[in-house]
């Protein structure tokens, strides 16, 4: 089968999906669109996943154009997405916040997201990112190798705060631990700044009970989905099972995220891994859809 016919029956089985549950579509808010040459390093990094002589440990399932990439999402039947982007040092956010809005404006179902670093000026950029129209913002603890309670960005969760501009935080330490990964960094600037929008990312991937502890306590915590549930993701950093009654309680805080293009499996997948859980249509209308076109206003 090509490419384009199993773009096409996938396509037919997550529409199926939404339509029985009477949705509109998805929304998706942890998908990345970033600039080609920075995406391909992105993609060399998972493809070192593994011994050298085997295939990837973590291929790439939409290693196509971005073109190619879009038709596919929007044929899915997401109607709203993110294009999470982040840099792994300083003096990256405020280019690639540049191209971030570049591309919101050019795609307009795109959530215009943004980002930052802990640097110098980092208060003034992320201003003109909101004041520009920014929707989201996405912070990665783990690849930008940084503390999120640095005090150079205090002053910018203060400000996103007030804004109420969702940030999608990648915390948990998963894949790959680093020096400030895990709950305790991201407890102190919620200490700080309890009304931060916080949208923890692979739901604190392995951390995943820790992340519910913070949730429960800070109201405006929500958790995305990404990869949480699937198969791969589950022989890596398997979800307790104890806690799934609390994430039914957690119902209207749970947003659907996937990864998209970055992922290692077909995007359906992870659907099914949400419908299997076994929490009831109404819990996956609000994950799916409704939770996120409540807080971006869709």
């Amino acid at each position: 089968m090509t490419q384009a016919h199993e773009s096409t029956s996938e396509s037919a089985e997550v529409r199926r999906f939404w339509q029985r549950l009477g949705l509109p579509g998805l929304v998706d808010v942890h998908t990345h669109f970033m600039p080609e040459r920075v995406l391909r390093k992105v993609w060399s990094y998972f493809d070192s996943f593994g011994p050298a002589e085997e295939a990837p440990v973590w291929p790439i399932t939409y290693r196509t154009e971005e073109a190619e990439r879009l038709a596919v999402i929007r044929d899915f039947g997401v109607r709203a997405f993110t294009s999470m982007l982040y840099p792994h040092k300083a003096g990256m956010a405020e280019w690639l916040n540049g191209w971030a809005a570049d591309f919101a404006h050019r795609t307009p179902d795109c959530l215009h997201t943004a980002t930052l670093f802990p640097e110098a000026g980092v208060e003034s950029y992320v201003r003109r990112a909101v004041e520009a129209g920014a929707r989201v913002f996405k912070a990665h603890v783990q690849v930008g190798a940084y503390d999120p309670a640095d005090e150079a960005l205090d002053p910018v969760w203060g400000l996103l705060a007030e804004a109420g501009i969702p940030v999608v935080i990648h915390c948990g330490s998963g894949p790959v631990p680093g020096k400030h990964t895990g709950p305790e960094p991201v407890g102190r600037v919620l200490a700080r700044h309890p009304r931060l929008r916080l949208i923890i990312a692979h739901m604190g991937m392995p951390e995943h009970e820790d992340f519910l502890d913070l949730a429960e306590r800070y109201d405006e915590v929500r958790l995305d989905t990404t990869m949480v549930f699937t198969d791969f993701a589950e022989r890596l950093a398997p979800f307790p099972r104890r806690a799934l009654p609390r994430l039914a309680g957690l119902g209207d805080r749970i947003l659907l995220g996937s990864d998209f293009p970055n992922i290692p499996y077909p995007y359906v997948h992870q659907l099914e891994a949400l419908e299997r859980l076994e929490l009831g249509d109404e819990w996956l209308r609000h994950v799916c859809h409704d939770n996120a076109a409540r807080l971006f206003r869709l």
